[in-house]
């Protein structure tokens, strides 16, 4: 079968960074699904791996966490779906990515694509909504509804892949007041677009901006980028007895500032139950079940920012070139091989 893997950590600009080779179709295990790749999407963690992580010797290591596919075969064990079921999942880090024309997944992190979308628009959300979603509910604690009605959540990054979706997981299902964060006319006016009720320019100093904006302090910052230059503004902004939850990878975090306002410190890693195989697996999979509704119903929609065409190595570097740039807007997709 096609993939496209990488033999060594190359800077994206080298043209050996991402290479277009032929791999053996894999087997599907008792819980597994192999599916058929229809469309991927490219995240942050595909160009922190490819800059970080060096392959085996001799194994070339495939990258892509975001698929939407049909089924084409099913293990003895698996009882959620079928042969024929189209897909979408974001799968598990410490498995081969999805970058190929097949791929074997566990059923308990997998769930049924949004029919009103199409293949591409559909592999867009599942690693993204599932972080914003368990950032949102479960570590953050929001309840959905209207219970959080005057409490605030400031999004520190709002126009990325999971800005995108937290945004309109928070606008849409909770009672929060939502400011979304971003440095450019372009991204402010997507976030707008987003449901957001105000939006802010993180480029400048965030007390000062929610002050423009008549908000003292927030209840709840979710910060999903260069969170070590954002925190003394974070804390700041922040009210006493505030939540602080974090996805990105900051080289140090002095989290004593924290401690004079009794802050609580958060940090979402979507594949923590893949990795360890937790009791609670499947609720990535009721989790994407109920978004593919949410899609479904329109109260959300599609993060798409840009699509660039077909599954290959050259144009997986264009993508991973873009998400290193800090300047994409929503989620890159390509669709077949």
């Amino acid at each position: 079968m096609k993939a496209i893997a990488y033999t060594q950590s190359l800077p994206i600009d080298d043209p050996q960074s991402l290479q277009d080779i032929e791999l053996p179709e894999p087997t599907p295990g008792p819980r597994d699904l192999l599916v058929e790749v229809r469309a991927i999407s490219v995240n942050p963690v595909d160009t922190k791996i490819r800059r970080n992580v060096q392959p085996e010797a001799g194994q070339p290591k495939v990258l892509g966490w975001d698929v939407a596919g049909v089924v084409r075969a099913v293990g003895a064990e698996v009882s959620l779906f079928k042969a024929g079921d189209e897909v979408f999942y974001a799968g598990a880090l410490d498995r081969q990515g999805a970058n190929s024309e097949l791929h074997r997944v566990d059923e308990r992190l997998v769930g049924h694509r949004p029919q009103s979308l199409d293949f591409a628009q559909s592999a867009a959300l599942p690693l993204t909504a599932i972080t914003a979603w368990e950032l949102l509910f479960e570590r953050l604690q929001i309840a959905e509804g209207e219970a959080s009605r005057g409490q605030s959540l400031l999004i520190v990054g709002a126009s990325g892949g999971v800005g995108s979706i937290l945004t309109q997981l928070a606008a849409r299902l909770t009672g929060l007041t939502v400011i979304g964060s971003a440095s450019r006319p372009q991204t402010q006016e997507w976030v707008k677009s987003l449901g957001a009720h105000h939006v802010i320019d993180h480029s400048k100093p965030l007390a000062e901006e929610l002050q423009r904006i008549g908000v003292g302090q927030v209840t709840h910052v979710a910060s999903l980028t260069h969170t070590d230059q954002h925190l003394a503004q974070i804390v700041e902004a922040l009210a006493p007895q505030g939540k602080l939850a974090l996805i990105d990878d900051p080289e140090s975090l002095d989290i004593r500032q924290l401690k004079r306002k009794s802050l609580s410190l958060h940090w979402e890693f979507m594949y923590t139950r893949s990795l360890f195989q937790t009791d609670d697996m499947i609720e990535q999979h009721r989790l994407l079940e109920r978004v593919s509704g949410l899609l479904d119903s329109g109260v959300l929609r599609t993060t798409v920012g840009e699509h660039f065409g077909r599954i290959d190595a050259a144009n997986l570097r264009r993508a991973h070139a873009l998400l290193e740039s800090n300047r994409s807007v929503g989620k890159i997709v390509l669709e077949g091989f």
